[in-house]
């Protein structure tokens, strides 16, 4: 299986960094800032500034912990569990598609600065999320370049402003500092704070770094570094060149700002510039956010599919193609609403960074002798205080805002489509959850039953199987026992059905079926029906089971945790030419991707054939979706046509 590669060296971190962590705050924060407190508001980025640092520190020594692709995910994991670690990384996935929608939208507005032009500016934009997901898709080193190239830029096109910036400075504009005291600058805080979003990006990459124990930790806190001195640099340029009140009325504070000290025909120039240090930005999070999904792909908290990796660009592609999609789908609902957007982004944000910084003290307290390759200073009371400060700002923007808690709670309603996402999954998974949720919905599943396995599906089953006069049948997942009747008719009462199952309620209901079948016949006529209850059913035949002629399963191999494993166990305890039928749903509602060995039928028939059985793959349709019937029977060779 292909691998991700470990080709990033620290130069490459750290212009991720920088680029990631450097969000349109930049470029916007200085006008932001000063609508809330005025000139006071640079005592709001240098607070902000050491705070910045020391969560950089925070996830420094987090990443120097577990190195590995999920990033965020991976610390939530380690400190809260499965469930937890989940919803983080949920929040993760939309904070990093809102910033990177946030920072496109902000780019264009410096680009092309005419509201008219909308149709232009979303053509534009389109393009570009299409172009960086295609560079991210050819490799990491194309990645590594582009990055590294946006992040010179950025560092580049800042200097270029705030250096000769000091020398037209006019003090006067500073008076007076303060507004209303010192309460607004709190308020200002929170939202200049996405200035130094992103750290969690350079984190997505730990498996492609070289050393990343070491180097992750050093360019997290440099690039903090970095982005904090050119922060401050930039808002005190801007306040002391244009006065706040005038500032606060631009679209594009820093080439207004620009304008004064070079003229109105730096803006040509600047606008551009500025564009393309903000797409910068979004391509850290473009790059870096397939990695996350990856993570999920791995421990089954998303489609498998999606964990897979490009054989020569050594990407995860399909996670790639995926979040290419979503990031479209979000950029268009999204365009235009800058500050809808920000107001989105921040509360979300900052909840996640609370959960990720306290992981230090409680690892700390719980790990306290695993290697670090880095430690934070102060590392047990450190985040906790820097925790509370970020409650504290969420608060004052829910008492200061009109619209603040409107927005919260629209925030929180994406965080809560994750929890019936999680249950979907872990049921599409998890064996225990699978074995839970048929225990309560058994009785609902028996009124279904004539949707889920129509009679033409029994029949085709019978057919497929062949004569089973007199044998001894293996129904590998009854269910409530759908096709066991039939089974049991077809079978006679010179035979035996084995019916096993996970959900004893399932077996119960499968079992009174049968029993009534007897009932109502004079004479017996059918085959004996032996239920058998096995909570490791998805991974095993029941070792109770020494010999059966032919088997058959229904909507089981999706959730069968080693298919090979259970196909040898089968093999052991059938006859030579002994007949096999298994049908599964696939192409769910025509849109969701299959289990991956199901998706293809020579993977199927090469699954079966290493196996020791020769099968053939038919695919039918349904009209919710489409079954999967595998026929055929053990055999040593290849049999070309059943």
């Amino acid at each position: 299986m292909a691998e991700l590669k470990r080709t990033i060296g620290y130069w490459t971190i750290l212009a991720l960094a920088i680029g990631s962590i450097m969000g349109s705050g930049m470029f916007f924060g200085a006008a932001i800032g000063a609508r809330y407190s005025g000139n006071a508001s640079i005592i709001s980025w240098v607070i902000l500034s050491f705070v910045a640092v020391y969560i950089g520190a925070c996830f420094g020594e987090l990443a120097s912990m577990f190195p590995k692709a999920g990033g965020v995910y991976e610390f939530a994991k380690q400190t809260y569990g499965r469930f937890s670690s989940f919803i983080i990384a949920w929040i993760a996935w939309i904070v990093g598609n809102l910033t990177s929608a946030l920072l496109i939208v902000a780019a264009i507005e410096y680009l092309i600065p005419n509201p008219e032009l909308k149709t232009l500016k979303m053509i534009i934009c389109v393009g570009v999320v299409l172009l960086l997901n295609f560079i991210a898709f050819i490799g990491i080193e194309a990645s590594a370049a582009v990055l590294v190239m946006f992040a010179a830029l950025a560092v580049t096109t800042i200097l270029s402003i705030v250096i000769p910036g000091f020398f037209n400075i006019n003090m006067e504009n500073f008076s007076p500092f303060f507004l209303d005291g010192i309460s607004p600058v709190f308020v200002t805080i929170f939202f200049i704070a996405e200035c130094f979003f992103g750290w969690e990006s350079a984190t997505y990459l730990a498996e492609e770094t070289k050393n990343p124990k070491k180097i992750i930790p050093k360019a997290l806190i440099m690039g903090t570094v970095i982005v904090a001195l050119m922060s401050i640099s930039v808002a005190v340029v801007s306040l002391g060149i244009v006065p706040w009140k005038i500032l606060i009325t631009s679209p594009a504070p820093l080439s207004f700002v620009s304008s004064q000290i070079f003229g109105v025909k730096i803006i040509k120039i600047i606008g551009p510039a500025v564009f393309l240090v903000l797409i910068g930005s979004a391509a850290g999070g473009i790059v870096t956010m397939p990695r996350l999904v990856l993570a999920l792909a791995r421990d089954k908290l998303f489609l498998s599919q999606f964990g897979n990796i490009h054989p020569r660009f050594k990407t995860p592609y399909k996670a790639i193609i995926f979040q290419t999609v979503i990031s479209l789908i979000i950029f268009a609902m999204a365009f235009g609403r800058y500050q809808i957007l920000l107001s989105l982004l921040l509360p979300l944000g900052m909840i996640m960074y609370i959960f990720i910084i306290l992981s230090v003290p409680i690892l700390r307290a719980r790990n306290p002798d695993y290697e670090r390759g880095f430690k934070v200073p102060f590392g047990k009371t450190g985040p906790i205080l820097v925790a509370l400060f970020i409650v504290g700002l969420i608060v004052a923007w829910l008492f200061t805002e009109p619209n603040a808690w409107p927005l919260l709670r629209l925030g929180f309603s994406f965080v809560l489509i994750s929890i019936p996402l999680y249950f979907l999954v872990e049921l599409y998974y998890d064996p225990k959850m699978i074995t839970s949720t048929n225990d309560v919905l058994a009785h609902l599943t028996l009124l279904t039953e004539k949707i889920s396995i129509p009679v033409r599906v029994r029949k085709e089953i019978l057919t497929l199987l062949g004569d089973i006069k007199g044998k001894s049948v293996l129904e590998y997942g009854c269910s409530i026992g759908t096709i066991t009747p039939y089974l049991a008719t077809a079978i006679g009462p010179e035979g035996r059905i084995y019916g096993t199952n996970h959900s004893k309620n399932e077996l119960r209901i499968a079992k009174k079926r049968v029993d009534n079948l007897a009932w109502l016949s004079d004479e017996r006529i059918h085959a004996y029906f032996h239920t058998i209850h096995d909570e490791e059913h998805t991974s095993r035949i029941h070792p109770s089971i020494e010999y059966v002629d032919a088997a058959v399963s229904v909507g089981m191999m999706s959730y069968v945790q080693d298919i090979k494993k259970v196909l040898g166990e089968l093999n052991q305890i059938m006859p030579d030419q002994g007949k096999i039928c298994f049908v599964d749903y696939v192409d769910f509602f025509h849109i969701l991707p299959n289990v991956e060995w199901l998706a293809r039928n020579e993977t199927i028939e090469k699954v079966f054939r290493e196996c020791g059985f020769s099968v053939r793959v038919l695919r039918k349709k349904g009209l919710f979706w489409n079954y999967i019937f595998i026929y055929g029977m053990k055999s040593n060779e290849q049999v070309p046509f059943i």
